[in-house]
C-alpha cells in the first residue's frame, strides 16, 4: 500500500534534538522541511530532559531503541562528548559535541558541526571575507566559542582572539589550544578588534561592545537568529560593515547532521532559508 502523504510508519527513521530549554529550537522545522521535500519515511523530534541525569537516561535509552541520532544543544554539549564511545578530532578539540549518532550495536559516535556551520555561513553571506587573512575575534568563551576556535584553527587561521568579561575564562581557551589564541578582557576590546577581519558574537547575553576600531573591510557575525538582524548586526550594517546572521550557521551545521541521520544530504535546490524566514516572520 502506498503512503502518498509521507506519514511516518512503524519503520520510520527517528532522530531529534535535545536541549534545555528546547521549545525555541528551529531544528525540528528545518529537518522536517528536508524530510518532506525528499519524501523520506522519517521523523525529527525535540527532547527536553530537565538536567544532566535526565540527559544521560535519554542517551542510554537511545543506545537500544532504534534512534538514529541526536543533535545536542545547550547545556548538554560537553556531557554529550563524555558519554560517547568514539569521537571525531574536531569534537575532541572542541571539548563538546552537537551531534551524536547511534549504530545498530548501540555504539555512540560524537561529532561537532558548529564550526563547519559558521565557516559555511561566512562563505555564503560574506564570500569576500577570508577568515585566514587576519585575526578573528570572538566575543564569549563558552562551548560555542571553543568549537569555533577549533574549526578556525583547522581552517588555517593564525590569530584567534577571545574577548570575555571574565578574562580567566578566556584564558582557559588559550590553555586548551596552546597556540595562536589570545585572551582579552572587555577593557581591551578595541585592541582585540584592531586588524580583525571578522568579529563573531558567541556570548550568551549581556551588552555588546561598540564596533570601534574595526577596519571598514571587516565582517561582523551574531550567532543569534531571533531576531535575525540583532541590534548589534544592524549597527554593523549601518557602519558599512559586512554582516553574517546566525540563521545561516544554524542551517549549515544542520546539513551534515541530516545526512548522518538519514543517509542522504538535504537537497541544495530547496530554499530552506526562505522557508525558515517565513516561519520566523522575518520574510
Amino acid at each position: 500500500m502506498s503512503n502518498p502523504l509521507n506519514f511516518p510508519t512503524g519503520a520510520a527513521m527517528v532522530a531529534g534534538v535535545v536541549g534545555q530549554p528546547i521549545h525555541h529550537s528551529l531544528s525540528p522545522f528545518l529537518h522536517t522541511a528536508w524530510i518532506r521535500h525528499l519524501g523520506l519515511n522519517a521523523v525529527y523530534v525535540p527532547f527536553g530532559p530537565k538536567d544532566e541525569h535526565g540527559f544521560e537516561r535519554l542517551i542510554l535509552s537511545c543506545r537500544t531503541n532504534g534512534v538514529r541520532g541526536l543533535n545536542v544543544t545547550a547545556p548538554f554539549k560537553e556531557i554529550a562528548l563524555k558519554l560517547a564511545d568514539s569521537y571525531s578530532d574536531i569534537a575532541h578539540n572542541s571539548g563538546s559535541a552537537n551531534l551524536l549518532t547511534f549504530d545498530d550495536e548501540g555504539h555512540i559516535h560524537a561529532d561537532s558541526t558548529d564550526g563547519h556551520g559558521l565557516i559555511r555561513a561566512f562563505a555564503l553571506q560574506a564570500p569576500a571575507c577570508d577568515l585566514t587573512s587576519g585575526a578573528v575575534t570572538l566575543l564569549g568563551a563558552g562551548g560555542a566559542s571553543r568549537a569555533v576556535v577549533a574549526s578556525l584553527l583547522r581552517l588555517g587561521c593564525n590569530d584567534v582572539r577571545i574577548v570575555n568579561r571574565t578574562v580567566a575564562r578566556a584564558e582557559e581557551l588559550v590553555f586548551a589550544f596552546k597556540d595562536k589564541v589570545t585572551a582579552y578582557g572587555l577593557t581591551d576590546v578595541e585592541k582585540a578588534f584592531a586588524g580583525s577581519v571578522a568579529v563573531i558574537n558567541a556570548a550568551s547575553g549581556g551588552p555588546l561592545p561598540p564596533l570601534t576600531g574595526l577596519d571598514q573591510s571587516a565582517c561582523v557575525m551574531d550567532m543569534t537568529y531571533r531576531p535575525l538582524k540583532t541590534a548589534w548586526l544592524q549597527a554593523a550594517e549601518n557602519a558599512g560593515l559586512g554582516i553574517v546572521d546566525g540563521l545561516g550557521m544554524l542551517i549549515e551545521q544542520a546539513r551534515p547532521s541530516f545526512e548522518a541521520f538519514y543517509g542522504v544530504a538535504p537537497d541544495e535546490a530547496q530554499d530552506v532559508r526562505r522557508l525558515a524566514l517565513n516561519f520566523l516572520g522575518e520574510a
